[in-house]
């Protein structure tokens, strides 16, 4: 089994719109930090109320080394520090799933395998778990999920639908 370590972003713009499940379908079990959980668990809302009934699949793990939580803290929020120490953990992470552009750019200096949201709605796509990316793009987008023209461009492109 995949060990798929995924920040608080993917599960709020996913779950609060009810498509959390595709994380499940797609990977099976995901890892969160706990900082991650108390993120998304801190509002009561359509994510942290999804969360509380997917456990089953969603392992919530501490990390191990808290040395290690100082080397990012400059430039990362807990959650994001929390996930990289996850990721790099023994056994590494097989996927990063992570949104935020200075926590991917400290992945890929990492070499953590990555993805984001977008990114996993492409390849739900292309594995056949939902039969479009653009109507959970936009009610993503209708429920505070920034895409630029640019991405949209790109995610037209890849999935050939319009937005």
């Amino acid at each position: 089994m995949l060990r798929v370590v995924v920040n608080s972003t993917p599960i709020l713009a996913l779950g609060n719109i009810g498509e959390l499940d595709i994380l499940r379908k797609m990977y099976g079990k995901i890892i969160i930090p706990v900082s991650v959980y108390n993120e998304v668990t801190a509002k009561q809302d359509t994510a942290s109320k999804t969360l509380s009934v997917a456990e089953n699949w969603i392992e919530v793990q501490s990390i191990e080394n808290r040395e290690d939580y100082a080397m990012y803290r400059s430039r990362l929020h807990s959650g994001e520090i929390e996930v990289m120490i996850l990721a790099q953990q023994t056994p590494r992470a097989d996927l990063v799933i992570i949104d935020d552009m200075t926590a991917r750019k400290t992945a890929e200096f990492l070499g953590l395998p990555l993805t984001g949201t977008i990114g996993v709605l492409i390849k739900a796509k292309q594995n056949g778990i939902i039969s479009e990316v653009m109507p959970v793009l936009k009610k993503m987008e209708n429920n505070g999920f920034f895409i630029s023209d640019r991405i949209k461009q790109m995610i037209s492109e890849k999935t050939g639908e319009t937005f």
